[in-house]
C-alpha cells in the first residue's frame, strides 16, 4: 500500500470542520470514518442523523495513542494494557470502563466506551492535529456495505459530507477486531484481522461473543454489512448450478467466487476474488459495491473455508446475507445459506 499522507491544507480544513462541530470522513487501515469530535453532542447528532443510525448504537473513539485514554477510560486493566502495548496503533477496538464525561451519545448510555488508536498514517495527522478524540463509525448509511475507498464516501453521502480526506485504498478493508476488556475475562465480540489465537498469545483466555450482559457494540446486529441487492451465501460445490439455472430462467445473478466459473452463463456477472484470504478480505466490501451496480436480481457468495483465518469474512458475509432473509423469509433464495 502506498502511504498516502494529508496536505497541510487538507489537514487543516478538516481540523477546523471537527472543531466547528462538523463531521469529517478519514480513512484508516480498515475502513473509512465518518469522524466527528468526541465531545461535541450536536456534531455527534449529526453523525447519527447522516447514517440513520439508532441512537442508542455505541461510536468508537479514535485517538493518535493512548497518552489521552485517561479522558474516556476510568481504568485500564492489565489485559487492555498487554493488548495496547501489542496490538496498538492497529485494528484492535477495546471496549472499557468509560470515564464519567464520556457523552451518552458515544457509549449508546452504557457505563462502557469502546476506543481505538488506528494506524493509517492519514488518521494518525488528523488525530494528533485535532489534539483530541474523533468518534468516527463506518462513513455509510447504516447497516450497509463499509467504504473502502474515498469515492464510496462520495457514492454514499454526496455533499451531505464535505470534507473527505482521501488517503487511498484501506489496506485491510474490515472492520476492527472488537474486545471487551471491561469485565473479569476478556471476550471477542467482533471479529477482525486480529485473530482469537493472536489475541490469546497476549492476554491467555479469551471467550468467543456476547452474552447477556455484554455490552452492545458496532456491527453486531444479525442483519449488517449488506449490498442493497439481496445476497445469499452458496456452498462451492452448488455455485455453478445455481448460477446456471437461475440465469437459464432469464434473471440476472451476480457471483462472487473463490475460483472461476466452470463455464459461461448468460445473465451472470461473476467475480472471481482468489482464496487469499487477506486480498479477498481486502476486495470484499469493493467487490459487493461493484456487483450491487449491476442490476441484478441476487447475489451470490461463494462460502468461504470453515477456518479462524476467514473469520472475519464469514462474519461479514453472514451478516449480509441474513438482511435477504429477514426481508423476504419464504423465498428459499432468501434464506442465507443454500441451497
Amino acid at each position: 500500500m502506498v502511504t498516502v499522507r494529508a496536505t497541510q491544507l487538507e489537514l487543516d480544513t478538516a481540523v477546523q470542520a471537527l472543531r466547528a462541530g462538523e463531521v469529517v470522513a478519514f480513512p484508516t487501515e480498515t475502513v473509512y470514518g465518518l469522524g466527528a469530535n468526541a465531545q461535541h453532542a450536536e456534531a455527534l447528532q449529526r453523525v447519527f442523523a447522516l447514517k440513520s443510525r439508532p441512537r442508542n448504537h455505541p461510536l468508537i473513539v479514535h485517538l493518535d495513542s493512548p497518552r489521552f485514554l485517561h479522558r474516556w477510560v476510568s481504568n485500564m486493566p492489565v489485559a487492555a494494557e498487554k493488548l495496547a502495548a501489542r496490538f496498538w496503533p492497529g485494528p484492535l477496538t477495546m471496549v472499557l470502563p468509560r470515564a464519567d464525561k464520556v457523552l451518552d451519545l458515544v457509549s449508546g448510555g452504557q457505563t462502557t466506551v469502546a476506543v481505538r488508536v488506528p494506524s493509517h498514517p492519514m488518521a494518525q495527522q488528523l488525530l494528533t492535529a485535532f489534539g483530541g478524540g474523533i468518534a468516527a463509525p463506518s462513513a455509510n448509511r447504516y447497516g450497509h456495505v463499509s467504504p473502502t475507498r474515498a469515492e464510496h464516501v462520495r457514492d454514499e453521502f454526496g455533499d451531505a459530507v464535505p470534507v473527505i480526506l482521501d488517503g487511498g485504498e484501506c489496506k485491510l478493508g474490515l472492520e476492527s477486531t472488537i474486545v471487551d476488556c471491561s469485565g473479569d475475562v476478556v471476550r471477542l465480540l467482533r471479529p477482525g484481522s486480529i485473530s482469537l489465537t493472536q489475541l490469546r498469545r497476549v492476554v491467555g483466555d479469551v471467550q468467543v461473543g456476547a452474552v447477556s450482559n455484554s455490552p452492545r457494540v458496532p456491527g453486531s446486529q444479525q442483519a449488517h454489512y449488506a449490498p442493497v441487492t439481496p445476497l445469499s451465501v452458496v456452498p462451492g460445490g452448488d455455485l455453478d448450478r445455481l448460477a446456471d439455472s437461475l440465469s437459464d430462467g432469464g434473471q440476472r445473478v451476480a457471483v462472487l467466487a473463490q475460483r472461476p466459473p466452470l463455464a459461461t452463463y448468460q445473465y451472470v456477472t461473476w467475480i472471481n476474488a482468489g482464496s487469499r484470504v487477506d486480498a479477498y478480505a481486502h476486495d470484499l466490501y469493493a467487490n459487493l459495491r461493484t456487483l450491487d451496480k449491476v442490476g441484478c436480481a441476487r447475489i451470490l457468495v461463494q462460502e468461504v473455508p470453515d477456518d479462524e483465518r476467514w473469520d472475519a469474512v464469514r462474519d461479514r458475509i453472514t451478516r449480509a446475507s441474513a438482511v435477504a432473509a429477514h426481508e423476504d423469509a419464504g423465498d428459499s433464495m432468501a434464506a442465507g445459506v443454500l441451497p
